[in-house]
């Protein structure tokens, strides 16, 4: 018999047996625990696991609703551009309608409404003009658009005599790079409404707010030109 058999003695096998069992019933205790969490728990663990797929399905399907938005905007939106190209006013308010009343949050349904705006004012529709660049400030989500919509449509309530109107649209908070566009267009108000002084003091602001390299520049320069140095 080999040394580490005649170790074995009954105390030691006695000794490992009450080892193992021990360790048999931990395993069970915990197994009997696992058990009963999750018999109180499963309904709960399952819906939660279901909701959570739901959640990432809807999610996908959300994502491929918006592609799928978007490219029909987009289609649209080109068919516009070429209704542009080809001066054809009212195929333009055409299709821009068709997008603003299917794709209204896609950024194509504001870009429509600001050509469908430029087609009318060109057409003499200064009332429809006026609605779709409105659509534009109240729905765009894009703040540049929005700015955008305001210089038109304070250009529109100028040549309509509005003053006042088209100064608080003016005067309204914009993007730091419209700075120069929303100066001039407040210094053509208050040039219309024989504040001269005021005009001046708005070009001047344009100028400096006014990139160097700017096409605008020359305009407003010419416009401070004309005022001379008026009091």
């Amino acid at each position: 018999m080999c040394l580490y058999a005649s170790l074995l003695s009954p105390l030691s096998y006695h000794f490992i047996k009450e080892v193992l069992m021990a360790y048999d019933l931990q395993e069970q205790e915990q197994l009997e625990a696992i058990k009963a969490w999750w018999d109180r728990y499963a309904k709960l663990v399952v819906a939660a696991a279901i909701a959570c797929l739901l959640t990432i399905a809807a999610f996908q399907g959300w994502r491929y609703y918006r592609h799928q938005q978007s490219l029909a905007a987009v289609t649209l939106y080109e068919q516009l551009v070429q209704a542009e190209r080809a001066n054809d006013a009212k195929k333009v308010r055409d299709i821009a309608a068709q997008v603003i009343d299917n794709y209204s949050r896609t950024p194509y349904a504001a870009m429509a409404a600001l050509s469908a705006a430029r087609a009318s004012f060109e057409s003499g529709d200064l009332a429809a003009s006026k609605v779709q660049l409105q659509w534009v400030i109240d729905n765009a989500g894009e703040e540049e658009l929005r700015d955008v919509a305001r210089l038109r449509l304070a250009g529109v309530l100028l040549d309509e005599k509005k003053y006042a109107e088209a100064l608080a649209l003016a005067d309204v908070r914009h993007v730091a790079s419209f700075g120069g566009l929303y100066a001039d267009l407040k210094g053509d108000i208050l040039l219309a409404q024989g504040k001269l002084a005021e005009a001046r003091s708005a070009y001047q602001a344009a100028l400096e707010k006014s990139d160097a390299q700017s096409p605008y520049r020359p305009m407003i320069q010419a416009k401070l030109d004309a005022l001379g140095d008026t009091k």
